[in-house]
């Protein structure tokens, strides 16, 4: 704590800092985890262009995995990268008319669709003289176990080797450029398998879901990938994300893997039995009232994050340690109200650390992260809300 305080010693609070040293350290972990396998970057765990370019710059990544068209135009123009994937399809037609209007944009980026009303969509807004688009199938990896029941994400409706081929077929008659496949399989890469807020039992029953879910996503994707490989020369297959990459590039099939916010370390991150991410990206918030004995007030700090709410998603305090939020009140608009043995130490003005639980999410709340090294302050870099783009 003392180190992040003398380095942000005369900004005001509420502030994000990026321990660069942690960042760099995260970014060498999933290097050699990966072992070989390219890296494809996250760009929504970053949302920051600096930080972007400097996973990019890296020996062992390569390309982008965004998360709109809108933003891939932007970071195209901008140079950040000449390969950019779209992981989600898109229905945004000002982007798709200025995709169709760039010969260069068409080149390197790729979107994503996997249903012919995508295909119609795009015929619709472009006309009949469009030029050829690049695009990628995503197939469904979720987890089926047996019938009525669905472990992961709800993404494509192409499931089987035999769908994927025959909508493969589609594409190819319609004059797109299918030169991708991907799918993403949540239920290994996010769910963590050694969370200490859970029980024995149900961190035993996600270890066996895991490995048996990716056993079966293996051979099921290794076949859709020989099917659609029948009809189309792919260039890229793309699956996992940080928490799956040691299984995910245990499919031959794969080409490249996903990653992004094992470069950042947030909370949803600390519990996965195979690596630990050093946390990489703080907020501070200062202490702006003592309530009670053992309560210190924050400003500010409802920083909650996506997903299904539950105490997981809220910010989690992080130094000075010992400190926790309330339970009855947790994160809040204008207060965040911390207690523990800490909190009898802290004055007003202060700056209590916290961490967020979904890596990119912070830069939506700030304007600019401040880049740490040990105990100094280097720089600050614009987040994409600093550079004025939000992409949804």
């Amino acid at each position: 704590m003392a180190r992040y305080d003398r380095a942000t010693a005369g900004l005001d609070a509420p502030l994000a800092i990026v321990d660069i040293d942690a960042f760099d350290a995260n970014l060498a972990d999933l290097v050699r985890r990966a072992n070989g396998t390219p890296i494809r970057v996250a760009s929504k765990s970053l949302r920051c262009r600096d930080l972007l370019d400097r996973a990019l710059a890296a020996p062992g990544t390569a390309g982008v995995l965004a998360y709109s068209l809108a933003e891939a135009l932007w970071l195209h123009r901008h140079g950040s990268s000449d390969d950019i994937l779209v992981a989600y399809p898109t229905v945004d037609a000002t982007a798709l008319r200025a995709l169709a209007a760039d010969s260069a944009a068409r080149a390197a980026i790729t979107i994503t669709i996997d249903s012919a009303e995508h295909l119609d969509l795009i015929d619709t807004l472009l006309g009949p003289d469009r030029p050829p688009l690049r695009v990628c199938l995503e197939l469904d990896v979720s987890w089926r176990p047996v019938p009525g029941l669905h472990i992961g994400p709800r993404r494509s409706p192409i499931r089987t080797p035999e769908q994927a081929a025959a909508f493969a077929r589609q594409v190819s008659d319609r004059g797109f450029d299918l030169v991708g496949l991907m799918g993403y399989e949540g239920q290994v890469a996010g769910v963590g398998d050694a969370d200490a807020t859970r029980n024995p039992v149900t961190s035993l029953a996600i270890r066996l879901m895991r490995q048996r879910s990716a056993a079966e996503l293996s051979r099921r994707r290794a076949a859709a990938v020989r099917a659609v490989r029948e009809v189309a020369d792919l260039e890229f297959v793309n699956g996992g994300g940080t928490g799956s990459i040691e299984t995910t590039i245990a499919d031959p099939s794969v080409t490249e893997v996903a990653a992004g916010s094992g470069l950042i370390g947030p909370t949803l991150f600390d519990g996965y039995r195979g690596f630990r991410p050093r946390p990489a990206l703080l907020f501070a918030l200062p202490v702006v009232r003592r309530p009670a004995r053992g309560i210190v007030t924050l400003f500010a700090g409802g920083y909650v994050a996506s997903g299904t709410p539950s105490p997981s998603r809220l910010p989690r305090p992080h130094l000075p340690a010992g400190l926790r939020l309330l339970r009855w009140e947790g994160a809040g608009e204008v207060q965040t109200p911390v207690t523990g043995a800490a909190a009898e130490r802290l004055a007003v003005g202060d700056k209590v650390w916290l961490r967020h639980a979904k890596a990119g999410e912070l830069a939506e709340r700030f304007d600019v992260y401040h880049v740490v090294s040990g105990d100094r302050r280097e720089r600050a870099v614009p987040t994409y809300r600093g550079e004025g783009e939000n992409f949804g």
